[in-house]
């Protein structure tokens, strides 16, 4: 059994910590930002480096909770989490973490790590291209349409859920302004925990249902989504555990610097409009898409499913996710960092007119 457990972890050495730790900073910059857990930089990060699909979902479900609790109660300081709303969509998100977890061992006893790696790296190619693609447009046709200033308006499915009154099952949503049957929530929070388990990050289901299918704001979407990883990092961990998939070591170096990252991504919530973190949330999701679709060929030649590729190939295509994953971090933390900058500029330039300001009204 230990040598099984052991053949799942990879050496680490000072270079892949450094790499590690820069990793789970720029997840947890945008995880503090857009809410999601960031594993969809964190999973294929680690993944770049050689670490196990399977391994590298436990693990970063193993440093979510407590850097989701973290980036909670920083974004609950300025009244952007609807804990109610959290707490009952994590319930049924448990549910669906529980049962991806299932699913994700028994590919792993049929197809060994890199069938699982081939299930992920599916999985986030599939989800990311809908989701990125989806929030991506959104974002950028509010930005050429020039209402970035104006609030957001409900969606029409979002007036119809809302619509819905099922007796006894209705509750308020401070976030939502309004009641909405906790049975039309449950679906939602489901395939939150279902892909959190596949993939680790439920985010790409929970802040766009949110928003676009219950109608709540971008920036309480994004927080409320923290309280939703927090249940789905605790329980996942512990299901993970008892296979022994997780490995504690990465876990904590990414968490060190996901708890650093997390406070500065949260601040910057502050200073940004919606369509912001839309926009941020679709080119990172974009770029990774792109990182682990250059590794199915490798994995699908390795099951047998295509034709063999040569091993001047497989270096090149490996060399190449490595490359965009690594771009896909520097892009997210120089926009991340650089709308919490600007932010902060504007907030000192406005800070120091107002004395002048009244000066001219006396």
């Amino acid at each position: 059994m230990h040598d099984i457990v052991a053949s799942n972890f990879v050496d680490l050495n000072w270079m892949n910590m450094a790499y590690l730790f820069f990793v789970g900073f720029v997840g947890g910059l945008v995880s503090g930002f857009i809410g999601s857990g960031g594993a969809f930089v964190l999973t294929p990060g680690m993944m770049s480096m050689g670490v196990p699909g399977l391994v590298a979902v436990a693990s970063n479900m193993c440093h979510k909770f407590p850097k989701a609790l973290v980036g909670a109660l920083k974004r609950a300081k300025y009244g952007q989490v609807d804990v109610k709303l959290g707490l009952i969509m994590g319930a049924s998100a448990e549910a669906g973490v529980l049962f991806g977890a299932q699913i994700q061992q028994n590919i792993k006893n049929a197809f060994g790590d890199v069938g699982s790696n081939l299930y992920v790296s599916m999985a986030f190619v599939i989800v990311l291209g809908i989701v990125g693609t989806i929030v991506l447009r959104d974002a950028l046709r509010t930005y050429r349409t020039g209402n970035t200033h104006d609030e957001e308006k409900v969606t029409k499915i979002a007036r119809w859920v809302q619509s819905i009154n099922i007796p006894g099952t209705m509750v308020y949503f401070k976030s939502l302004n309004a009641r909405v049957s906790v049975l039309l929530t449950v679906p939602l929070g489901f395939a939150t925990g279902m892909l959190a388990a596949t993939i680790a990050v439920g985010g790409f289901i929970g802040v766009p249902s949110m928003i676009y299918v219950l109608g709540a704001p971008s920036l309480m979407a994004s927080a409320t989504e923290l309280v939703i990883a927090f249940i789905m990092g605790l329980g996942g961990s512990f299901k993970y555990a008892m296979h022994g998939l997780v490995d504690i070591r990465l876990a904590m170096i990414i968490l060190a610097g996901s708890l650093f990252g997390i406070q500065l991504g949260a601040i910057g919530t502050t200073y940004v409009k919606g369509y912001t973190i839309k926009l941020v949330m679709g080119l990172i999701m974009v770029i990774v898409l792109f990182s682990r679709a250059l590794m199915v060929p490798v994995y699908s030649s390795q099951l047998g499913i295509i034709s063999p590729i040569g091993d001047t190939t497989i270096k090149i295509l490996k060399n190449a996710s490595f490359a965009i994953m690594i771009l896909a971090l520097l892009v997210g933390a120089i926009v991340v960092l650089s709308s919490l900058f600007k932010g902060i500029r504007e907030e000192r330039k406005t800070t120091a007119c107002e004395p002048a300001t009244e000066r001219i009204k006396v």
